[in-house]
């Protein structure tokens, strides 16, 4: 058994959790935000307060449901064993659709330096495709060097935004925001259901908070405070950075740019500051794409283990890396590039973005309302259960309001997608049945 000494403490938890939580999901947003004005800002508000309470609860699971498999162990106390599949399986999908939009953004911010990519769709369809090519190639060498990689890269982000949200004020301009703030003159509430699932996909990766309470030190304090004070942080710097922009780049500037923080600290300095900040940036969108890849493949893999999903998954080669599981996965990444090959990155950008948030959803919404169940088995006060069950409840709606707000196209594709796990479904439980 562990001594505390050895365990992580408040300061190494939030880290952590801030890190997973920032990735790259922040690098192309003011883009897209820009595309409807400085108003669809409003829509952090909303989002940081149903993610601190998406937060709260996870970790709440997270401490008291310690068996493999995180969401989806979380999805079969409540559903049954049919929830374990449906959460791993549209994690899964999400986590695809998520890797193509990351290599999206890479693309935006390499054309500062490769022109040919932006000649065409199909320039930067070739240029998606490369990246998730070299990321899946560096995957197969194992999990050694790719947590390495992303624990450092991530840093490219976190830097630059962070940099901007302190710095950027002394370059901020009232008349350049309030011209930025609605030129399409957007209802309010149009403009933030237009923002919510944007602001939304920043915070993806908070399911990670409660996955590691058996390493921390008085988990049943630092994993909720770490998880809280993580999502607060994140939500500080993504509101100061993205409304910072909107006040030093003229809004359809930024409405087009490919690389929006590169674009904005050019504006602040000059161009070589500009360009080493998109370096940073494709550093930074790469290590995430690699760890988002790698961790894919493994949820694959967990599920191939307990024979959820086909043997194939489970086969790994003399790294202990599930290359054919990963071959698979590329498939699918490159085939969801071909169907959302846009005239412009930013649109789409936001469809891919869309779409993951719809579907990552599902898994939050089947996993949040085992919640209660979770609290009963580990039969915690009155007073925990009742503060738990009301921001759990609040996580819940919030997450079926994200849903709601990427739209019907997402909505109707994401039902499509959901449904056809169940399709599979069948053929699994069918041959449990047999065996039995």
């Amino acid at each position: 058994m562990s001594s505390s000494s050895h365990k992580m403490g408040l300061v190494g938890l939030t880290t952590i959790v801030t890190v997973n939580m920032m990735g790259s999901g922040i690098i192309l947003l003011p883009s897209s935000l820009a595309q409807t004005g400085g108003i669809a800002l409003l829509a952090w508000g909303i989002t940081a307060i149903g993610a601190l309470c998406i937060a709260h609860a996870f970790s709440k699971c997270g401490m008291y449901c310690t068996e493999d498999g995180g969401m989806s162990a979380y999805a079969q106390k409540a559903h049954g064993k049919s929830s374990f599949f449906i959460a791993s399986y549209t994690y899964y999908v999400c986590l695809v659709i998520s890797a193509v939009a990351i290599a999206v953004t890479t693309v935006g911010y390499l054309e500062t330096f490769i022109p040919w990519m932006k000649g065409t769709p199909i320039h930067t369809f070739v240029g998606v495709v490369v990246i998730l090519a070299i990321t899946l190639l560096a995957n197969m060498r194992g999990a050694k060097i790719t947590g390495r990689i992303s624990s450092v890269t991530v840093w490219g982000v976190i830097i630059p935004v962070l940099g901007l949200s302190i710095i950027g004020w002394f370059w901020f301009e009232p008349q350049i925001f309030a011209e930025a703030w609605n030129p399409n003159d957007v209802p309010v509430n149009k403009a933030i259901s237009s923002g919510i699932a944007l602001t939304l996909w920043a915070f993806l990766g908070i399911e990670s908070a409660g996955a590691n309470s058996g390493a921390v030190e008085n988990p049943k304090r630092n994993v909720p405070l770490a998880c809280m004070l993580a999502t607060i942080f994140s939500a500080v710097t993504y509101v100061a950075s993205t409304t910072v922009i909107q006040g030093i780049v003229p809004n359809h500037e930024l409405a087009a740019s490919d690389a929006p923080f590169g674009l904005v600290f050019s504006y602040m300095f000059d161009d070589t500051v500009g360009k080493v900040i998109t370096i940073m940036a494709i550093i930074a969108c790469i290590g995430s794409l690699l760890g988002w890849q790698f961790t894919n493949a493994q949820v694959s893999k967990a599920a191939a283990d307990m024979k959820l999903f086909p043997p194939i998954f489970a086969k790994t080669n003399r790294f202990d890396a599930p290359v054919q599981g990963m071959l698979i996965m590329f498939a699918l990444e490159f085939a969801l590039a071909v169907m959302t090959i846009s005239p412009t990155l930013v649109k789409q950008f936001n469809v891919l973005v869309d779409l993951a948030v719809f579907i990552n959803m599902v898994p939050y919404i089947l996993s949040l309302t085992a919640l209660g169940i979770i609290l009963k088995q580990a039969n915690v006060d009155p007073k925990e259960y009742r503060i738990a069950i009301s921001i759990g409840s609040v996580a819940v709606l919030y997450s079926i309001y994200g849903a709601y707000a990427t739209g019907q196209e997402s909505v109707f594709y994401g039902a499509l997608i959901t449904l056809l796990g169940y399709f599979f479904y069948g053929f699994i439980a069918s041959r449990d049945a047999r065996v039995n």
